[in-house]
């Protein structure tokens, strides 16, 4: 990147409820160029399961060319920066705001082609080599079950829902062995960018880790990301279409295994709500996205008896 006079239109981006995005302008003699900026909150204590910034940067520098559509990172900061752990990556033009992509008028043929793209992308995401990744923790379906469990029993309040769901995954719990590649951890709606062509960005890939693909798959069709909308991918499209764009990249889909980890996906969302109002309510992070979001433990509740209802049938 050329040299840096200043910067100009600083501002903070809403919806980060564990890292702080800012959007802003790098003033070269050559011009503007459009930057984010994302970082850790000062002060707040990350996720267990959270990689770091700085490994996240390195990632998203292998994984830009994958053809996979990920921002390119132009730095790391540094101690000597004095804003403590981040990076700089270009900005993507384009909407992540859920309820746009969902209800825009402007992104109506994007909706029709949109799940099939993300299947494609997690098709390539699973491809990539992992001995050409940053050092990444390995966590399969019994160690994420066991985890959850324990963060639960940790951060949250007894929730007879919670404990049935722990039960019904811990006898569920594949016992095949599966092929481990990179997970991104946390792709839905809401992590992705759209435009009028459809999928232009895959963001937040702060818990990615090495694991079953399949739980990209089950974790895309959990209710939480279709905002109020029926169409279970995303509220966006269908399962068939997000495991044919994953099979055009690839990949084999196991409808068992991604039915289990959409179960799984449900429950982990309602811990990590509860995480959020117990980092609101300690004065750890108080802000109203935690506040926000720490309320909807409830929703994965009825979410999860929905699933395990359906799955005694």
């Amino acid at each position: 990147m050329p040299e840096v006079d200043g910067i100009a239109d600083l501002r903070a981006l809403p919806g980060g409820a564990s890292q702080e995005t800012w959007s802003f302008d790098a003033i070269t003699a050559s011009g503007r160029i459009p930057l984010i900026l994302r970082r850790a909150p000062p002060g707040s204590a990350p996720p267990a399961e959270a990689i770091g910034l700085e490994t996240e940067a390195r990632l998203l520098e292998q994984v830009v060319h994958s053809g996979v559509p990920v921002p390119r990172v132009a730095g790391v900061l540094t101690p000597d920066d004095g804003l403590g752990e981040g990076y700089v990556m270009s900005r993507i033009a384009g909407e992540a705001n859920s309820r746009h992509i969902l209800r825009d008028d402007r992104y109506a043929q994007a909706r029709a082609r949109l799940a099939w793209q993300c299947g494609q992308a997690l098709g390539r995401i699973h491809a990539l080599d992992p001995s050409r990744l940053p050092p990444l923790r390995a966590s399969g379906a019994r160690e994420e079950v066991a985890y959850y469990r324990k963060r639960h029993d940790t951060v949250g309040s007894p929730r007879p829902v919670f404990e049935l769901a722990l039960q019904w995954l811990q006898r569920r719990v594949p016992e095949s062995k599966v092929r481990s590649t990179l997970v991104h951890g946390d792709f839905r709606n809401g992590n992705i960018m759209v435009d009028e062509n459809g999928l232009c960005g895959v963001l937040d890939w702060e818990i990615a880790h090495l694991g079953d693909p399949m739980e990209d798959l089950g974790w895309m069709c959990v209710n939480s990301w279709r905002y109020g909308k029926e169409l279970p991918v995303g509220g966006f499209g269908t399962r068939e279409e997000l495991f044919a764009g994953y099979e055009a990249a690839g990949g084999h889909v196991d409808r068992a295994r991604v039915r289990f980890w959409e179960v799984l996906g449900t429950l982990k969302w309602g811990v990590i709500c509860e995480s959020m109002a117990r980092s609101y309510q300690s004065g750890d992070v108080r802000t109203v996205e935690r506040a926000a979001v720490g309320r909807r433990a409830s929703e994965a509740e009825i979410d999860l008896l929905c699933l395990i209802r359906e799955g005694e049938q």
